[in-house]
Parts: C-alpha cells; structure tokens; sequence
C-alpha cells in the first residue's frame, strides 16, 4: 500500500518513514511539509493511506481533509490527544500520539492492513449498481426498498450516508468512498468529498466559485462541484 507522510518537521518525518521500514506492505511514496504541498501530493500520487500532523503552520490536518474529494485512508500522528474525538468524526483510522511507540504503529498497520483485505473481498463480492437496480434500505425501524434510480443524492455523515429519495432521507452505515465504488459512475458522479449526485437528476449546471461548478438538482439540492472534480465532469460529458 501507498503512503504519505505529512508533517511540518523533517525529523517527525524521518523517524516515522524509519518505523515503517520493517513494514513490508507499506510503501512510502512522499513526503509533504504543509496542507497545500500535501493537497498537490494527495492528487499527483494517489496514496492508499496518508501519515497525518494536525498542527502545521497554514491549514490544519483537519482543515486539509476538508478540502478533498476523495480521501485516503487516514492514520493521524500529532503531539496533542484533545484532537482525538475530532480525528475519528473524520473517519480516521487511527490516533498516534508523539513520540509514536512501536507497538502502536504495529497496530495501526494491522488495522489498516486488514480494513484493505476486507474492503477488497466485499467489493469483488458484489456487482456495480446500476440505477435500474433495487436496493434495500434500512435507517432504525423504517425499511424501504428502492429503485436506484430514485436515489438523487448521497450526503457523507462520517462514516454514514445519507441517502436522498422521494420524501425520505435514510442513514446508512456505510462510507461515501465504498458507494462511489459499487455505483455505476455513468449514473452517479462524485460532486466532492461530502457527496455523489444522480446526473439523471440534474436540472442545471453553473460556474461556481475558485474554478468549480453549481449543480442544481430537480427537488431544490444544490450541490458545489469541486474545481477537481468539475474538470472531470465536463471532461465526461462534453461532446
């Protein structure tokens, strides 16, 4: 697996790409000394997992991840344990406290080896969605079971989703980042790091700030494009 090491101090960085070296499966493929060298980094290389500071001069690691649209895998490093609850409102993996023992490190390693082998059986496991398909939906005592093509959004909620159809808004436990996998991508476009939106849906597309794009869905949504993702959008249905 593909990693990068974020971090402002060099000698936090040397001596995390050193605790990895014993691990076989973990390759370190960068190293980023900033929010906005990490963004470039994140987009350019593609890391299955990134090694995360919290307090960095600029934006924070938190502030960083706001700006993703899609998200690796995320273990954060950081001197400061009252960050802790927030880390994992994030969906992260881990929290490794400075200096990082060993141990701990190991067992981050596992999780995250074994959330890969797992995310990996489940996705082979189970053909692309498309939205001629049927779903079954669960959220507390309510059940439905819906055409996809209903569905017009799909919000993230941490390690939830909710769902967007007819009057309802379900919350599933599942994470945007394995729907946009199991989901046909000519039915269903990842807007940003927060959302996936039905094109069949679409009422109207408008230019929208710093580069990206506003999508207005029939039902009253309106949904920010990321500049990122707005290339990729009218790169897929341009003529």
């Amino acid at each position: 697996m593909k990693a990068l090491v974020i971090d402002d101090e060099r000698l936090a960085r040397t001596e995390l790409i050193r605790l990895l070296e014993p691990f076989k499966e973990i390759e370190v493929i960068g190293e980023a000394v900033n929010s906005d060298d990490a963004h470039n980094k994140i987009s350019e290389l593609n890391p299955d997992v990134i090694f995360l500071d919290i307090q960095m001069p600029g934006k924070n690691g938190f502030e960083l991840l706001e700006e993703l649209d899609t998200v690796p895998k995320v273990i954060f490093t950081t001197a400061y344990d009252e960050y802790a609850l927030k880390a994992f409102e994030f969906n992260a993996l881990d929290y490794l406290l400075k200096p990082i023992e060993p141990s701990r490190l190991e067992e981050s390693i596992k999780k995250l080896i074994e959330g890969k082998r797992k995310e990996k059986s489940h996705t082979e496991a189970h053909e692309i969605l498309t939205s001629d398909d049927q779903v079954f939906v669960r959220d507390g005592d309510k059940c439905w079971f819906v055409k996809l093509e209903k569905v017009r959004l799909l919000e993230s909620e941490g390690n939830y989703v909710r769902l967007f159809f007819d009057d309802n808004k379900p919350l599933i436990l599942r994470t945007l980042n394995y729907l946009d996998e199991r989901l046909d991508s000519k039915s269903f476009f990842r807007a940003s790091r927060k959302h996936i939106i039905n094109l069949k849906w679409v009422e109207s597309i408008e230019p929208w700030l710093n580069g990206g794009l506003l999508a207005k869905l029939k039902g009253g949504h309106k949904i920010e494009v990321s500049r990122r993702q707005a290339v990729k959008f009218k790169e897929m249905l341009s003529l």
